[in-house]
């Protein structure tokens, strides 16, 4: 299968020699667009390596967290069905595709980047799903059942989001594998799994151990909070 043609010429603006290959997920039903393992194989220039730290393709990865919430949501089905369900930071649109093929009524890929949403776009085709997709969650007021989010936590600037996220669904699992201290009042942890990012990177043990938190019942939300 010819990789999309689009999404390719992006990946090589930043890795002049890479590709993506159909890239069957283990332990799933999933396919994702991934960078071919062959390239990240090899030494890296110094212009590439700028390339990667300024503007990665992330999106060309499949995230250790990603895998392990779309393996949870296959294992616990009831948490999506009949549900409008919003991933957020989607990159490759593996857990929205996970919810969509678990039965979620309408499935919202998140994401600021652009080329990330073709991903997404693409990676949905790829697994006979369809999903919609959204730029920037905070400039709608649309609510919806389930927020599902992995790998959002990885800078901890990124922390205030999970007050916010209450604003948009009374339902939120998050999947991390960066935050080993995680400790906040509305959410608690109802799940670990083993997991990798594809391909692999030979990331530390550490990384591949992926929690997964959900938020607490009954919390109000932020914009209705009393002001103090």
């Amino acid at each position: 299968m010819t990789e999309p043609r689009a999404l390719g010429d992006a990946l090589r603006a930043c890795l002049a020699e890479a590709s993506l290959v159909r890239t069957s997920l283990p332990e799933t039903d999933l396919h994702l667009w991934l960078i071919d393992p062959a390239n990240m194989r090899r030494a890296f220039g110094p212009e590439e390596t700028r390339r990667i730290l300024e503007e990665p393709p992330y999106w060309a990865f499949c995230w250790a967290s990603g895998l392990a919430l779309s393996r949870w949501l296959a294992a616990h089905p009831e948490t999506v069905r009949q549900r409008k369900v919003l991933d957020f930071g989607a990159g490759s649109g593996i857990a929205g595709i996970a919810a969509a093929k678990r039965g979620a009524r309408d499935v919202v890929a998140c994401d600021l980047d652009p080329v990330a949403l073709g991903a997404a776009r693409e990676n949905a085709e790829l697994n006979g799903v369809t999903l919609r997709y959204e730029s920037d969650l905070f400039s709608t007021r649309e609510r919806y059942d389930l927020l599902i989010a992995a790998d959002v936590l990885y800078d901890r600037s990124n922390l205030p989001l999970l007050d916010r996220f209450g604003d948009y669904a009374d339902d939120v699992i998050i999947a991390d594998s960066r935050i080993r201290d995680f400790d906040h009042p509305h959410y608690v942890r109802v799940g670990q799994l083993q997991s990798d990012t594809l391909p692999d990177l030979c990331e530390s043990g550490e990384f591949r151990t992926v929690s997964l938190y959900r938020r607490r019942p009954g919390l109000p939300r932020q914009a209705d909070a009393p002001a103090s």
